[in-house]
């Protein structure tokens, strides 16, 4: 047990921490005064004065059986959280399929525990393994269970051996669940348990066409899907496909149900939970459906809770709109999630590299701060289903987003589109891996230039304030796998092939294989990360105008003991740099963390020579 009055942080609280019964011999669970009326006044914006009584006293039993799982260590420890340090420079989130790394003679979540402790432990911090639960569609997007493991990848046994070397993000796909999940099934039955956990209508007529221009929506499909009841045909919401049947938040049994899960993953090893897809949590007609109050309530309670009774919990919002409305979910700092994607990340870096100029990435990165000292942004590249584009409206021009696409499509990939309800459509993401779109198609360029590229762009998202995050495919160069299109049926499959282990491992063994030269650069800039303070999510940031060609930042540790400056290449050409020693508190000898020849502040002047798509990290020797 840790020493008493010590502070602790997000790290301290890996291994199982709870009872398996909960322990109802100990004193219940004082939930402070403050806190309960917050979360009641919530309840109050949700369901009205008349419910809210109710449904507060539900939500602090479900507090309280939570609170007495707990073991007496861990109700300490969460005393003593320091939420300064939830993140910190130590942090890197790896982002993969529970399928993702796979052998023969070994479950999937077994093969994962076996890879990632050899080759990422010490690196990378935290996995978040994307939804593990039995699915019927959209790669576990579209739940059946969300209290079981999909046996086809393991059990809770091995996700418990996975905590044991790193924090664990767990998925909450709670905007809907699966045609085919137990819930819906007893609808259709007419079970009255589940009445109203769906938005249903009897006709397709029940919605006006003039509020069906109002919602916003992430697919093409039809909003409303058919389907038999024991009452006869009916009509349900579904936001991003038929098999995707959005649950009711109106209906206090659903918010209570998932609060219940979202706890039940604490138990299980969650030390971040991403609410995926929750920008659409609650719908209105009349309204956008998008970004309404009511969500943001929902998200906020989820916070009070957790604060409560596991305070070093992070949420971590999904939300893949244009960035104004991005950050929204960071409330005022201190009450909504403590982590959003950087959805306008991924769209910027590439068009800087694309461009080969730098000014408007620069430009956007200078005014990028999160709220306060306690949240952070998630600096991604690519995911699981692609490269956002919405993330950058009103940051980029139709015209780049438009360029973007059309070298999606001239490498081999895809572009998805977003129906906007008056008949029209514009691109939603980018269907490729993030080393196929920086390729030149048809170019003679070697492959060294190709790895310099990518790497000088995964740099980006390893500088900047906030916690990088890598898909893992990317950790390995991988490239676009058409086939996977072809046979999965999905764009999304042109970036989720699963990686054989035994052939990874061979390839690493040799070092002129691309996934040797991508993994060994990749991890020789975590390495670089990891240990200096200056990447804290939270220490100071300053953007230098060097050059249009080059991103420069400085970074410094909060404690101002250390100070990396990074300069960062985003061209084919060979850029000359000089930086006025004074801007940036540097002086003689620097080393560059990489690697490269050390630099002299000569006369106040600090000159150097950028090769193409070179990366350099300078501290004082």
């Amino acid at each position: 047990m840790k020493k008493a009055g010590k502070k602790v942080s997000a790290d301290d609280f890996r291994g199982t921490l709870f009872n398996l019964q909960p322990d109802y011999t100990r004193p219940a669970l004082d939930v402070p005064e403050a806190r309960r009326e917050r979360i009641r006044g919530r309840l109050e914006v949700l369901y009205g004065k008349a419910a809210a009584d109710q449904v507060a006293r539900q939500v602090e039993r479900l507090m309280r059986v939570h609170y007495a799982f707990q073991m007496p260590e861990l109700i300490d420890m969460e005393r003593r959280l320091d939420p300064r340090q939830r993140f910190t420079e130590r942090d890197v989130i790896l982002i993969t399929y529970g399928d993702m790394i796979v052998s023969e003679d070994r479950r999937p979540l077994r093969t994962l525990a076996d890879f990632t402790e050899v080759f990422f432990r010490g690196i990378v911090s935290t996995l978040h393994i994307l939804p593990f639960y039995p699915y019927s569609s959209d790669r576990g997007f579209s739940v059946l269970s969300y209290e079981e493991v999909d046996p086809r990848l393991g059990s809770w046994e091995e996700i418990a051996e996975l905590e044991s070397n790193f924090k664990l993000m767990f998925d909450a796909v709670f905007n809907h669940v699966s045609a085919k999940s137990y819930w819906f099934q007893q609808f259709l039955n007419g079970d009255p348990e589940y009445d109203g956990f769906f938005t249903v209508f009897s006709s397709r007529e029940a919605v006006d066409q003039d509020y069906l221009r109002l919602i916003l929506r992430p697919r093409t499909t039809d909003l409303l899907t058919e389907v038999a009841t024991i009452h006869g045909t009916r009509y349900v919401w579904t936001t991003f496909s038929p098999d995707q049947i959005d649950l009711n938040f109106k209906n206090p049994k659903v918010l209570l149900k998932v609060l219940e899960i979202l706890l039940y993953y604490v138990r299980r090893g969650a030390d971040l939970i991403r609410l995926d897809a929750v920008t659409y949590l609650w719908s209105e007609l009349g309204t956008s459906c998008a970004h309404l109050r009511q969500t943001h309530e929902v998200v906020k309670l989820f916070r009070d809770v957790l604060d409560v009774v596991s305070p070093h919990v992070a949420l971590v919002t999904e939300t893949n709109v244009p960035h104004r409305d991005n950050i929204t979910y960071f409330g005022d700092g201190h009450d909504e999630a403590q982590m959003v994607y950087n959805f306008a990340l991924p769209p910027l870096v590439l068009d800087a590299f694309l461009e080969g100029d730098a000014r408007q990435l620069s430009r956007w990165v200078a005014k990028l701060e999160p709220p306060s000292d306690t949240t952070s942004f998630l600096n991604l590249l690519d995911s699981h289903d692609g490269i956002g584009v919405l993330g950058a409206r009103g940051i980029l021009s139709e015209e780049q987003i438009g360029k973007m696409c059309e070298r999606t499509r001239q490498c081999g990939g895809f572009v998805s589109k977003k129906a906007n309800g008056d008949g029209t459509e514009d691109p939603y993401e980018l269907n490729t891996t993030w080393f196929s779109v920086l390729s030149r198609p048809g170019s003679s360029e070697p492959v060294e230039v190709h790895v310099d590229r990518f790497i000088a762009s995964r740099a980006i998202a390893l500088v900047l304030r906030g916690v990088p995050g890598i898909y893992l495919p990317s950790m390995f160069g991988s490239k676009n796998d058409l086939d996977g299109v072809a046979h999965g049926g999905s764009y999304r499959s042109i970036n989720r092939t699963a990686l054989q282990s035994h052939k990874l491992f061979e390839q690493f063994e040799d070092p002129g294989s691309l996934p040797s030269r991508v993994a060994r650069r990749l991890v020789d800039l975590l390495e670089v990360r990891v240990g200096d303070a200056a990447f804290h999510p939270h220490g100071r940031q300053q953007v230098l105008a060097v050059d249009s060609r080059v991103l420069a930042v400085l970074r410094t540790a909060p404690s101002g003991g250390s100070k990396v400056l990074s300069l960062i290449n985003v061209s084919r050409e060979t850029v000359c740099v000089q930086v006025a020693a004074a801007e940036v508190g540097l002086a003689g000898k620097l080393q560059d963390l990489l690697g490269g020849e050390g630099t002299v502040v000569s006369d106040g002047v600090l000159n150097l020579r950028l090769k193409p798509y070179q990366v350099a990290w300078l501290r004082e020797e």
